[in-house]
Order: structure tokens, then sequence, then C-alpha cells
């Protein structure tokens, strides 16, 4: 009994001292980081722009841009690997970034149903070159690997 007692105090006393000193200001868990104290990485793939089509448009104009736009569900799992490996890649990012307007949407959700009437999908991913008049000028169905992805962003005039 004695042996249980000392147990359930040390357990207790380690239990304590980790959440002590989880919850000190500036310290962590050895692998763990905090929220807000980890160094800030900058990303590198590409960078979607939030806001209204109307606005998006407005923007492609002002900007004299290509507006490229992800056209995804969230169920597709393409579309999640194109997310998680090609969207990402520095490569990627650099061309798309310097030369587009990058829009993801779910076409389920938002916006997304009326603009799957104004640009019919014949499946997901659907990758959209979209000028700022608003007219399709390069169309791509399904997830690419990422040197297709350059190839047809540069080819984009």
């Amino acid at each position: 009994m004695k042996k249980v007692t000392w147990l359930l105090v040390f357990l207790l006393v380690g239990v304590t001292l980790a959440g002590t000193w989880a919850s000190a200001p500036g310290k962590s868990l050895p692998g763990k980081s905090l929220p807000g104290k980890a160094a800030v990485a900058k990303e590198e793939g590409i960078q979607f722009t939030e806001a209204s089509w109307k606005d998006i448009l407005k923007k492609a104009k002002a900007e004299k841009k290509i507006i490229f736009l992800d056209a995804y569900a969230s169920w597709c799992g393409p579309c999640k690997m194109l997310q998680k490996k090609v969207f990402t890649q520095k490569a990627v990012g650099d061309l798309y970034n310097s030369k587009f307007i990058n829009v993801k949407m779910d076409m389920e959700k938002g916006e997304g149903p009326a603009l799957s009437e104004i640009y019919p999908l014949e499946a997901y991913p659907t990758l959209l070159y979209i000028n700022s008049d608003g007219r399709v000028i390069r169309k791509v169905v399904g997830a690419v690997p990422a040197e297709e992805l350059i190839s047809v962003g540069r080819s984009i005039r």
C-alpha cells in the first residue's frame, strides 16, 4: 500500500511540474513550441488572395494580371494533394505570386456554386486562368505535378 501511495504522489508531482513548465512564459517542453513563440517562417508556396470575386476581378484589372483560380471541393483527394505537395513548393510560389492573382475557391460553398455556373467544371480540381474581364484563357483539369504547373504558368501571357 505504501508503494502505491508513493507512486501516486510521484505521478501527481510529475504532472504538476510538466504543466508548470509548459505554462511558464517563454518555456516549452522539448519538441514543442508555444503559439506565438516560434519563429515565423515566410510561406514559400502560392499565396492565395481572399476576397469577393468582384474584388478579385477589380484587383486583376488594376494590377494588369491574370487570375489563377484553383476550383476545388473539400472532399477531393487530388485537390488536397495539390494543396499540400504542389502549391507549397518554392518554385511554384515564386512564379505564381509574381505573375498571377491567386485564388482558391471551394466550388460547393460561399461564392463557389455561383462561379461554377459561370465557369462550368468537368472535374475537381480544375485550374482556371482567367483574364480581368472574366474570360477563361486556359483550363487545366485534374492534379498536375509542380513542373507542369510551372510550365503552364510560364506559357500564360
